[in-house]
């Protein structure tokens, strides 16, 4: 462990476990639970609604062993704020470069929510703990693995982002899961290589086309607005070019 996150720790800060139900949330959660008290984990999940996968939250409280908190996004005027509604008023799908599905869906309720409950805790030390490794891209390769949260760190409140296994092959993050006498979440059973929404903008073809298999409808609703609003969901690529599955046309 940082030495930072050991003083953290031991200094009684709160380490909140942003949970996506992915093999690398499940695996790293598996660390934080023998590393640090049980008193000073909070989880959490950013529910991204019909495009997440089936029974994700119900994956999750079933591997952790607290309660799990979970936040959604909100426009303005109170009113839910989903993936497909923000692509359809901004008329163009998200991309590597403008990644809106995780600021405004992910990371925002999220941190909100961190602010919410340390002010509630009175608390003034915090770690924002991601599942993020360097092995799953050149970008997360270079991430600092510890580093001060500057949005959420302000005068009597500190609180600093920490990827636990950053270092960590998708190897070990499978043999942790086993260890613990867990199973991952479904969806890498029937293919996935990896879970974020059923259609990710970042996803392999792969993914892609297992999730049209798994949610034809689902795929339907994407193939609609992409011809709706003209913008394709990759970069010259549309998907149902991606998907050609038969049952998703």
């Amino acid at each position: 462990m940082h030495k930072t996150i050991r003083t953290l720790r031991d200094h009684g800060a709160i380490f909140y476990v942003s949970h996506s139900a992915g093999k690398d949330s499940q695996a790293m959660t598996l660390l934080l639970e023998r590393i640090i008290p049980a008193a000073q984990l909070v989880y959490v999940h950013a529910d991204l609604g019909e495009v997440e996968h089936t029974g994700v939250q119900a994956h999750i409280n079933s591997t952790i062993r607290g309660d799990l908190n979970v936040v959604s996004a909100v426009w303005k005027d109170g009113s839910s704020k989903t993936l497909l509604g923000m692509v359809e008023r901004r008329g163009m799908w998200p991309s590597s470069a403008h990644r809106q599905c995780t600021s405004d869906l992910k990371r925002g309720p999220i941190q909100k929510f961190i602010r919410a409950d340390m002010k509630a805790r009175g608390a003034t030390l915090a770690v924002n703990c991601m599942g993020l490794r360097a092995g799953e891209s050149a970008a997360r390769s270079k991430l600092d693995p510890v580093k001060t949260n500057k949005t959420l760190s302000k005068a009597g409140r500190t609180v600093l982002d920490w990827l636990p296994i950053h270092d960590w092959s998708a190897a070990m993050v499978f043999a942790s899961i086993a260890r613990a006498g867990q199973q991952p979440h479904w969806a890498y059973a029937t293919g996935n290589e990896r879970l974020s929404c059923v259609f990710c903008i970042m996803g392999s073809t792969n993914d892609l086309k297992n999730g049209a298999e798994q949610r034809p409808e689902l795929a339907k609703r994407y193939i609609e607005l992409e011809r709706q609003i003209g913008h394709t969901f990759k970069n010259r690529q549309s998907i149902e070019s991606i998907i050609a599955t038969d049952g998703a046309q």
